[in-house]
């Protein structure tokens, strides 16, 4: 099996069936035998095809994989517009398919209504009650379907599984195009674990020939993509998963689209068309959460402070020692200066955010801040979002807002080897800002840093991660606390650790760009710097990271609406200055600053 996150005419089916009307009028009721017969065309619509969880894709898989059945899972599908659409429900407990015998397909004006009355499970050798609707109709040049669904137990996530997606090189939310040859495509929304910032994919055929499909989500949802290739086209399975901290007996899916296209613009331009009015996400122009300082801003210097071990990069004199010289070389009101670990052990001391005393405490850090600001920078200290070291004294105060999927099986912080025992630490908690102990929690440590050192910005790590899980909603949490810390403290620039579509709405300003293939999918709404593990020049290392070292390239980034970015870390200053320099000198440049 495969984890990797990967980046593929409306295929015309030609698929059997021995489908026969049996019913007149606006309801017809199909019923099958194995013998085989050609859809064809548009006449072909409403046709049940039998078909399984293995047809017409690779079986053994030809290349990278993920988990599946090991037996045929009968997946009736609906012959709608050149594709085959069917349904899999998913539980607490057990998968569950369409029973074809209870299928009923119903005609109308701009398409299908398809009703099952009943579920098939363990492979179609049990049923089991319930209902599946599913509504499949043509809105202009798209075809677009829900699905709803009811059981008498909790209901997880529901799928809708499309055949008839054509092969060709794939783009996920908006990233260059790539060939997954015959690997299998497994992404999800929202981004970071999932890979995707919206939920958006794109298949190229030709260079004016592209095909899409994508998730009209009103609320933050994990939406996932799967595809599955076969000689002539993809099996995609589109899962929707309910939110977890509210568990029901019925689920629909947001609103599926898919379409022919000319241009990545016909295919990403509607998307988030709907994306900006379901989330109220303004123009990056109208924004009233942005100061108008930032819109000056042209570099960001990231002057590291202590790693996760203790040993110290930069402390505050060091870090002073450093801006006076910038200074020299930029105007100061052109620069955000962005302070990774200024309180201390990066991560290990996440979220007592006080100024490490090591580095020269309350004082220092007072010093650092308003000499900085005298001289014109802008100063901004990092916070975790949702981090929480498990050994602190502080962790009862809002140790029930850790995190645990739907099935109840924790999410920790647990991704990184700090320690280089090359074993992936455990003593971090992923918190989740949707509880209120945590958000409150974090609401006040960063307001009492705003006001008693009068930073300008702060900066919420891991802010574009998003879990679903059993006690509250992620996404609303964020969008809360942002608020609330903006009603309070209305002069203040929020920043976030990556982003996804939703997102936008509350934080205005992202350390990593995204969209490459089509930009105007984040800089319509939001600018962007580059992240704090960028290699610092000389030795590439990237600091407080976990990354270690990587290849220092002092090159500018090619989105000309993100922020250039400066590591600074031991010997950055002292060594590599005339690197600095130049790194400077060509931000300038690039802004048209005398």
């Amino acid at each position: 099996m495969s984890n990797k996150i990967s980046r593929r005419d409306l295929l015309k089916t030609s698929l059997t069936t021995g489908a026969t009307c049996i019913a007149a009028g606006g309801i017809a009721k199909f019923a099958q035998d194995p013998s085989p017969a050609v859809l064809v065309g548009a006449e072909a619509d409403g046709a049940i095809v039998p078909l399984t969880s293995s047809s017409d894709v690779y079986v053994p898989p030809r290349g990278e994989s993920f988990f599946k059945f090991s037996f045929d899972f009968p997946e009736p599908s609906v012959h709608f517009g050149g594709l085959l659409f069917s349904a899999r429900l998913y539980t607490f407990e057990n998968t569950y398919g369409l029973d074809r015998d209870s299928m009923v397909v119903e005609s109308n004006a701009d398409g299908l209504t398809v009703r099952c009355s009943q579920f098939i499970w363990a492979g179609g050798q049990r049923k089991a009650s319930g209902t599946v609707v599913m509504v499949l109709r043509r809105n202009g040049n798209y075809m677009e379907w829900n699905v709803s669904a009811e059981m008498d137990q909790p209901i997880k996530s529901l799928a809708a599984i499309v055949r008839g997606v054509p092969r060709g090189q794939v783009s996920s939310s908006c990233h260059e195009f790539f060939d997954p040859k015959d690997n299998e495509v497994s992404v999800s929304h929202p981004y970071l674990f999932g890979g995707m910032t919206t939920p958006l994919v794109v298949i190229k055929k030709g260079e004016q020939d592209l095909f899409f499909l994508s998730a009209l989500n009103d609320c933050v949802r994990d939406t996932r993509f799967y595809m599955q290739p076969g000689e002539k086209g993809y099996r995609v399975e589109l899962v929707y998963e309910q939110q977890g901290w509210r568990k029901s007996n019925q689920i629909e899916t947001p609103t599926w689209r898919a379409g022919n296209v000319r241009s990545y613009e016909e295919a990403a331009r509607p998307h988030f068309e709907h994306i900006e009015k379901a989330f109220h996400i303004p123009d990056w122009e109208k924004r009233e959460d942005v100061p108008a300082w930032f819109r000056e801003v042209e570099l960001v210097i990231a002057i590291h402070g202590m790693h996760w071990t203790g040993y110290i990069f930069n402390d505050f004199a060091k870090t002073q020692r450093t801006l006076d010289w910038v200074a020299t070389q930029i105007p100061a009101n052109r620069v955000l200066v962005f302070l990774p670990a200024w309180d201390g052990r990066y991560y290990w001391n996440y979220p007592i955010f006080k100024p490490e005393p090591l580095l020269g405490g309350e004082d220092g850090f007072r010093s650092l801040i308003q000499n900085s600001q005298h001289l014109g920078f802008r100063m901004m200290p990092m916070f975790g979002a949702n981090a929480a070291n498990k050994n602190l004294s502080v962790f009862p105060k809002f140790a029930n807002a850790t995190t645990q999927h739907p099935d109840g099986d924790a999410f920790d912080l647990d991704w990184v080897d700090m320690d280089n025992d090359r074993f992936n630490d455990g003593w971090g908690s992923f918190m989740n800002l949707g509880v209120d102990s945590w958000r409150e929690y974090l609401f006040g440590r960063i307001s009492e840093i705003i006001d008693r050192f009068g930073v300008d910005a702060y900066f919420l790590d891991i802010a574009g991660a998003w879990v679903n899980n059993l006690k509250g909603d992620m996404y609303e949490g964020t969008v809360r606390l942002v608020k609330d810390l903006r009603a309070k403290h209305p002069e203040i620039l929020a920043v976030g650790e990556m982003h996804y579509d939703a997102l936008m709405t509350c934080i205005p300003v992202y350390q990593v760009p995204s969209s490459p293939a089509y930009p105007e999918g984040m800089t319509k709404y939001a600018r962007s710097f580059q992240h704090l593990s960028r290699p610092a020049p000389g030795r590439g290392s990237t600091g407080v990271h976990e990354d270690g070292f990587r290849k220092f390239q002092p090159t500018m980034p090619r989105e000309k609406l993100t922020v250039p970015t400066i590591t600074v870390v031991d010997d950055t200053f002292e060594k590599y200055r005339d690197l600095m320099a130049g790194l400077i000198s060509a931000a300038k440049q690039r802004a048209g600053i005398a």
